[in-house]
């Protein structure tokens, strides 16, 4: 496991309070921000190759060193604190009480499918410093996303762009595009061991005659799905899935909503399943991003 410590410091000025889990600059001094800004638009510059580039080839030579670069920047102290806006093509996201930042990127293949990487600032519960985690994803090895569970090393890759804090632990939302023939999103949990390592999934869903780790929604990749945190609920609210037909049952690619609403609510700790809830789910402006199957070099999906 390859894990990186930062040197933490303790200034009254470092901790904030963020509205949504999104990420503030306010604590950095001018110099601070004009260091961090000047790698950044060196990783601005490089993501136009890494993301957009024609040839799978080029694309994975510029995100080796767009990787790198990055962790050579997430090593310093005070990155926690740089909001790095600029990287559009990069999903950043930081919890509501600060113990962690969790940073993911994707990149579209020829074939329809996608690689995943990231990393995870996480401060260390004894220690009081950050240590970076990175993010290995082993998802094309997995059988089961449902009842899997890993560390970060061993990760199943998506994109997240919702944190929710639980208590002891994170539930995240996730998407994945997975190929040309089906989309996914996930409600995946994160939690912490003792040595501050990162660990995917967790039993938390209460639900009949099943007992996932987290929980997936696979569907046909020229439909939107709707999966999102409604805070005044307490309730992750999501659209009810069904086949096209009854007999297509069991085949995902003819799944879609059907304009009903199912949702988990967070009742004593855990997610309880709750079907045909009478709840209004606003979609966002991601719900609107269709995957054009016609392009072979569609940008990253980056929900909000």
């Amino acid at each position: 496991m390859k894990i990186k410590t930062i040197l933490f410091i303790f200034i009254n000025s470092f901790f904030f309070v963020g509205v949504g889990g999104e990420l503030s600059a306010q604590s950095l001094s001018d110099k601070d921000k004009a260091y961090f800004k000047k790698y950044e638009d060196s990783l601005s510059h490089m993501q136009k190759k890494v993301f957009y580039a024609k040839a799978d080839t080029t694309k994975f030579k510029a995100n080796a060193k767009f990787y790198h670069l990055f962790e050579e920047i997430l090593l310093n102290t005070l990155s926690f604190d740089y909001p790095f806006d600029s990287l559009k093509d990069v999903n950043l996201r930081t919890s509501a009480d600060k113990r962690f930042r969790i940073i993911t990127w994707n990149i579209p293949r020829q074939d329809g499918t996608y690689n995943y990487f990231g990393f995870i600032q996480a401060m260390h519960p004894k220690t009081k410093k950050y240590e970076l985690y990175e993010l290995s994803d082993k998802s094309l090895t997995v059988k089961n996303p449902e009842t899997y569970q890993s560390n970060n090393t061993k990760w199943f890759g998506m994109l997240y762009y919702t944190i929710i804090t639980c208590g002891d632990y994170y539930t995240l939302l996730g998407w994945d595009g997975n190929d040309k023939i089906t989309c996914r999103k996930f409600i995946d949990v994160l939690s912490f061991k003792k040595d501050g390592t990162p660990m995917f999934g967790k039993e938390v869903f209460k639900m009949p005659k099943k007992y996932p780790k987290r929980i997936m929604f696979e569907y046909n990749a020229q439909v939107t799905m709707s999966l999102q945190y409604n805070e005044a609920l307490k309730a992750i609210v999501f659209d009810h899935l069904v086949a096209k037909d009854s007999f297509l049952e069991g085949s995902p690619q003819y799944y879609g909503p059907d304009f009903s609403y199912d949702a988990f609510v967070f009742k004593h700790g855990k997610w309880d399943l709750e079907e045909e809830v009478d709840a209004k789910n606003p979609r966002n402006k991601a719900d609107n991003v269709k995957k054009d199957l016609g392009k072979k070099d569609k940008p990253i999906y980056a929900p909000k």
